[in-house]
């Protein structure tokens, strides 16, 4: 086959539209100058789970309110048809990514989640990924909506970067395709002819 085997996809906000209240987030955990990951794991026991406790009650109700992105279900269907891996590197709760998975009735070739112990902006998760299902940096797409995403995916090597949302300043200057929708990925993707 010639072209990508595999595709990297993020999950909140670029498959999957999720109302999280970042600034409000923050607010309740104190994290202001990091990632909230890196913040919560820099926290000692037992603030550590405390806001935890809290930023998975925030990402619950979240979940709750999630609806997936239009021709999402189909795009993984064409995916597999062509015999292109897709995974889902996602910084959310393993648990939250399954109720989302279930619910949508999504299914992915691999999924890393925060609880695998590995998240983004590093690209870690993303190389761990691609050595899972055997693929090297060069024969991947990776797909996200955040500049965390972008950073994970130069950090693993990838080259080619896909945003999913509205041209905004945030990527002005950085060698990535923003594109409105699934069905815009797919047209700028190559994936499909």
């Amino acid at each position: 086959m010639n072209g990508p085997r595999g595709v990297l996809f993020d999950m909140d906000g670029t498959l999957v539209e999720v109302p999280y209240d970042w600034t409000r987030i923050r607010a309740d955990l104190g994290a202001f100058e990091t990632s909230i990951l890196t913040y919560l794991g820099r926290l000692e026991e037992p603030e550590r789970s405390r806001k935890r406790a809290i930023l998975e009650r925030h990402e619950a109700a979240a979940t709750r309110q999630a609806r997936l992105r239009p021709g999402v279900r189909r795009l993984l269907k064409r995916l597999k048809k062509r015999g292109v891996l897709a995974a889902l590197v996602t910084n959310n709760s393993r648990k939250n990514t399954d109720i989302l998975l279930d619910r949508f009735g999504l299914g992915f070739d691999l999924v890393l989640t925060r609880d695998d112990g590995l998240w983004k902006p590093s690209g870690d998760p993303l190389v761990a990924a691609m050595a899972r299902l055997g693929l090297d940096p060069s024969e991947c797409l990776a797909v996200g909506d955040s500049h965390f995403d972008v950073r994970a995916a130069r950090e693993a090597g990838i080259s080619r970067i896909f945003v999913i949302g509205a041209p905004n300043a945030e990527f002005a200057g950085e060698d990535v395709v923003v594109v409105p929708s699934i069905a815009a990925f797919e047209r700028a993707s190559g994936l499909f002819g």
